[in-house]
């Protein structure tokens, strides 16, 4: 029978509609995203030109700005959703307010090979494009403007990839998004009744249990939510307590890289590489505010950093629109298992 499942974390109702069931085999697309033009593509070696230029990048050798010889290119988006250059304004329009487009937003270029996924890259490849993340935010923070730092992945069209070339992005906002307000104030709040990261409790208790366990490794596991929103919904977290990512040295990044790894081949593997979006949410810039205490008093305590994988296998309708609940037809159980049970795909 189907059941309404709640999370905790972002305090919203799920329907785990069991009686639909879907199987892996089920959301298979019939082909993926065509490759495109590579000679054309403005990621690719050579055309370094085509691209604003670059912030910052992790070179094969040594070489010149925005030239060829690197591993990973940061720039700036051709075409931005916030841009780095002005003063920031903060107004009231009526009941409304209004924020000047200050941010930043940039683009991760994560390897020189067009045709190379994230799930082809090697640990160590993959250990740098996670370097060049934290870089970047470190980097960013130094700008009072810039409230949080959200890094993403959209890997195919339907996840919203303009281009194919592997890359991943991130937008740098004056304010701190609504999502992850939320989850701040619900790490918070737990803290304050009990003295315990959230996080930390649902990862003790999911080992406990262990059915929504996907993967684990000595630093890292990963979980299908209980009250997942989508088949497939994955969640990876350190098992030490860590708020902020910008804090990883690059050995706990070869090891995210590595489980990372495993798991987009799982997936790929399983749905046959579906589009999907991978998002980070970290502990926001620890600027003061004029004339307060600093924001989150507590938060090297009660939030816990993590990467949010999401594919997209299924459609939002009206239901879910209307209500706000979301409608999975697969148990995060039977997601955990087919991960855990699946022969991965060499490349």
């Amino acid at each position: 029978m189907s059941e309404l499942r709640f999370d905790p974390i972002r305090r919203r109702w799920s329907i785990i509609a069991t009686e639909r069931r879907f199987r892996p085999h089920e959301f298979r697309r019939p082909e993926g995203d065509p490759p495109g033009d590579v000679s054309g593509c403005p990621f690719e070696y050579g055309n370094e030109h085509t691209t604003p230029p670059e912030i910052f990048a992790i070179a094969a050798g040594p070489r010149q700005p925005n030239g060829p010889n690197w591993h990973v290119r940061v720039v700036p988006n051709k075409f931005p959703a916030l841009g780095i250059e002005g003063e920031l304004t903060r107004q009231g329009v009526g009941i409304y307010d209004r924020v000047n487009g200050i941010g930043a937003h940039e683009v991760i270029i994560e390897t020189p090979h067009h045709l190379r996924c994230a799930a082809d890259l090697s640990v160590s490849e993959l250990a740098l494009v996670l370097r060049a993340w934290r870089e970047r935010i470190i980097d960013l923070r130094k700008d009072i403007r810039i409230r949080y730092v959200l890094l993403f992945k959209n890997h195919g069209k339907e996840a919203g990839a303009s281009l194919y070339h592997p890359h991943s992005q991130l937008i740098a906002t004056p304010i701190i998004p609504t999502v992850v307000v939320e989850e701040l104030n619900i790490a918070r709040e737990h803290w304050g009744h009990k003295e315990r990261c959230i996080f930390c409790d649902m990862i003790a208790q999911e080992r406990a249990f262990g059915d929504r366990v996907a993967l684990e490794t000595d630093r890292f596991i990963l979980l299908e939510p209980f009250a997942s929103s989508f088949p497939f919904e994955t969640w990876l977290l350190p098992k030490q307590h860590s708020h902020d990512f910008a804090l990883c040295n690059d050995q706990m990044l070869e090891s995210l890289a590595a489980v990372i790894r495993d798991f987009l081949r799982r997936i790929r593997t399983l749905l046959a590489d579906p589009p999907y979006n991978l998002i980070l949410h970290t502990a926001p810039s620890s600027h003061p505010r004029p004339g307060q205490p600093r924001y989150w008093t507590t938060i090297e305590y009660d939030f816990h950093w993590h990467l949010e994988f999401i594919p997209r296998i299924t459609r939002i309708a009206g239901f879910e629109w209307g209500s706000g609940y979301a409608i999975n037809p697969t148990p995060p159980e039977e997601a955990a298992r087919f991960l855990r049970e699946v022969t991965v795909e060499e490349p």
